[in-house]
């Protein structure tokens, strides 16, 4: 009896910990939050770097600029291009295979 008791605590308490995570995620406090913390770890990070006169936070940036950058064009152009591209080589080589055979070895 103890332990179905302990068993309906553990699910109630799943569900009411799911709940306020849902419920955290659709706040626009949370993600305000969220950014204002990070806004503030990456000024305590920077700042004296920037003040050094150091060339690291430029080169942060110039990486995270590429990083988004490819992934934009991967995303927007190349990645349909690469789907289609290999969807093409697979059906090129399913019509080699019914002309030719199937060699496992090859």
């Amino acid at each position: 009896r103890d332990d179905l008791r302990s068993q309906d605590f553990t699910n109630a308490n799943k569900e009411e910990t799911m709940a306020s995570f849902v419920e955290k995620m659709i706040s626009p406090d949370y993600y305000k939050g969220m950014m204002n913390s990070t806004k503030t770890s990456l000024t305590n990070y920077y700042k004296p770097m920037v003040r050094a006169g150091s060339a690291t936070p430029l080169w942060h940036m110039m990486i995270a600029t590429s990083i988004m950058m490819y992934t934009a064009s991967y995303v927007g152009v190349k990645g349909a291009k690469v789907q289609a591209h290999r969807q093409e080589q697979k059906l090129a080589l399913a019509e080699y295979y019914e002309k030719h055979g199937h060699s496992g070895h090859h």
